[in-house]
């Protein structure tokens, strides 16, 4: 389908002139014929991506007003949050089966519940609003899953009757959460009382509740400079008033042997009184695993839609556009992430689906598979995600790395003398 210059202006609420402006500038690509422009689809969409992405961070500091409670900062003052780190490598490939178990909220597919039972711990039950990751979950999954809005006081008491039948009167010893961040990213929308950022009230609340040992939580690096560092502080002390002294890092997951530049927000917490333990990285960046390490047995294998494996088959012009972007670099200018080529001697460049905007295969003249996607975030081939294909991408996008998840894991066990 091809649309006119005054076709998008129609569609987007702008004037001609402001869409010819766009043109010019290269910010939305065109085809020109005897003096006539037109659009492909594909490219609308990317620039209907471009626009979302410019909205988003336009709004940041003046709604944060009533975010931070008067005392947070001298809270945090008074207790630890610094890292500890310990040495995770001897246990690393000699994982025991662990007694001690957790639940994921916000868990989406699982990447993170993934990781924890590669550190060997007990899942006892997922919760996420999304369909399609509740389906992707159940099927990897043996512990139930509780599909709905935590906001919602049926879903709560849904999630915490299937924990406790799923116990049996055994302790729980990890809430783990990573709660979502579009209000606290920052390429996205840092809003501050965005009412998303209500879910992380949740994810205390859910504490409070069912009162585990540790607390693991994740989000994206941008919470750590958010409103100066104010939003951090307000975490560690939220915890620290509900018993639980917290401790952050920075985790990148490339240095736990995951083909991907990836760097994530960990906060680790506990209310028993043990050091709460980061892992030390496994790699340095010479023996990082690369894109091709992951990644290159796939050139050649056939589409295969029961493996996640479904190559998209893209215009002669934009499958030359593709291969002629440098890696490292967007086919789009004015994009930071989405439709980015990942290098191939290198780990990937951050995965995520964004609005349509995969990354680019650094050999082949097309975006990436859900399943090389999939390799790039650690998960394991046998690890099947269901839904339609964009809505894949997305579970997959969105989740955590397994392999951190394993090394978080794996340190938390150590705090608890576990293993």
């Amino acid at each position: 389908m091809k649309y006119s210059l005054q076709n998008i202006a129609d569609e987007m609420g702008m004037s001609l002139k402001t869409i010819r402006r766009f043109v010019a500038s290269n910010e939305l690509r065109t085809t020109k014929v005897n003096n006539t422009y037109s659009v492909s689809e594909e490219d609308f969409e990317a620039f209907k991506s471009y626009i979302k992405q410019g909205e988003d961070k336009k709004r940041f500091d003046s709604m944060a007003e009533g975010f931070l409670a008067p005392d947070d900062d001298s809270t945090y003052e008074k207790v630890s949050h610094k890292p500890n780190w310990v040495n995770i490598t001897k246990v690393w490939n000699n994982v025991t089966v662990s007694h001690m178990t957790f639940v994921d909220l916000f868990c989406g597919a699982g990447g993170l519940s993934k990781g924890l039972e590669m550190a060997g711990l007990e899942g006892i039950c997922g919760l996420d609003f999304f369909k399609e990751a509740c389906m992707t979950y159940s099927r990897n999954f043996n512990h139930p899953f509780v599909n709905g809005d935590i906001r919602s006081e049926d879903i709560k008491q849904q999630f915490y009757e299937t924990v406790r039948q799923q116990l049996g009167g055994r302790k729980l010893n990890i809430v783990a959460g990573g709660f979502p961040c579009q209000g606290f990213s920052m390429a996205g929308n840092r809003i501050v009382d965005d009412p998303r950022n209500s879910l992380y009230k949740e994810l205390i609340e859910v504490v409070k509740i069912l009162h585990p040992d540790f607390v693991i939580c994740e989000n994206v690096k941008g919470l750590r400079t958010m409103l100066g560092g104010r939003v951090e502080k307000k975490i560690i002390a939220d915890f620290h008033n509900i018993g639980y002294e917290m401790n952050v890092e920075t985790l990148c997951a490339a240095d736990y042997y995951t083909p991907q530049k990836r760097e994530r927000v960990i906060f680790i917490g506990n209310r028993i009184g043990v050091k709460n333990l980061h892992p030390k990285p496994l790699l340095l960046p010479k023996d990082y695993i690369t894109t091709g390490d992951a990644i290159s047995d796939l050139m050649n294998h056939p589409a295969d839609p029961s493996f996640n494996h479904e190559p998209t088959k893209h215009r002669a012009d934009m499958a030359q556009r593709i291969m002629e972007t440098p890696e490292g670099k967007s086919l789009y200018k004015g994009y930071s992430d989405a439709w980015k080529k990942c290098p191939w001697n290198e780990p990937s460049c951050t995965i995520k689906e964004n609005h349509g905007g995969v990354n680019l295969h650094p050999k082949l003249p097309r975006v990436l598979t859900a399943r090389e996607m999939a390799r790039l975030q650690s998960f394991p081939d046998d690890f099947i995600f269901e839904g339609k294909k964009n809505k894949q991408l997305v579970q997959i996008g969105n989740a955590v790395p397994p392999l951190l998840g394993k090394a978080i894991g794996l340190a938390v066990r150590i705090a608890n003398e576990d293993i």
